[in-house]
């Protein structure tokens, strides 16, 4: 059975969109997914389904049986083991960010053409000593200085709306070694 990740967008942050992550382990074996682990309290997940369905169609399944059976509205974003393998491949700012990977922001899209206008509205932000680079299943931004204090980095954050989602290069690789 091939692997998936899934990451969920903007819960357990603040006191909104609480969700325990034994609850997104319970509701994902509920819709007939195996081995299903989370990483952290953000809303990362690993779990095997049948072939078959495509990551945007658990996407949709995921979001759907959350929004039915928890009453939350979260955006879901799932990408298979290969994907989340060339994500990493792809990555050439790991290098730079291998001292601080916290300053290393991968986002997340089930469409490219989504990264791609975000990467357009984004680069006149990037400011030296600030990389920003469009993969084929990810955009990753490098804040040498910090995410938080990188204009493009805050506007990478709040310009994808409920179509992005992002991690930490740290995180992703914690996830690429959930995957076997």
């Amino acid at each position: 059975m091939p692997q998936f990740i899934a990451l969920l967008r903007g819960i357990n942050v603040g006191k909104a969109k609480r969700l325990p992550m034994a609850d997104l382990r319970a509701l994902l074996i509920g819709l007939g997914y195996e081995d299903v682990s989370t990483l952290l309290n953000s809303g990362n997940a690993v779990f095997r389904a049948a072939a078959g369905p495509s990551p945007a169609q658990h996407a949709q399944a995921i979001a759907a049986a959350i929004s039915a059976q928890l009453g939350l509205e979260v955006p879901v974003v799932v990408k298979s083991a290969r994907q989340l393998a060339a994500v990493v491949a792809e990555n050439s700012l790991a290098e730079q960010a291998s001292a601080n990977p916290s300053q290393l922001l991968v986002v997340f899209s089930q469409d490219r053409a989504v990264l791609s206008g975000l990467v357009d509205a984004v680069e006149p932000l990037i400011v030296a000593p600030e990389h920003l680079l469009l993969g084929s299943e990810a955009a990753y931004l490098h804040c040498a200085r910090g995410i938080l204090a990188s204009k493009a980095g805050e506007a990478l954050l709040g310009k994808g709306g409920m179509a992005v989602t992002s991690r930490n290069w740290a995180t992703v690789l914690k996830l690429q070694a959930l995957l076997v």
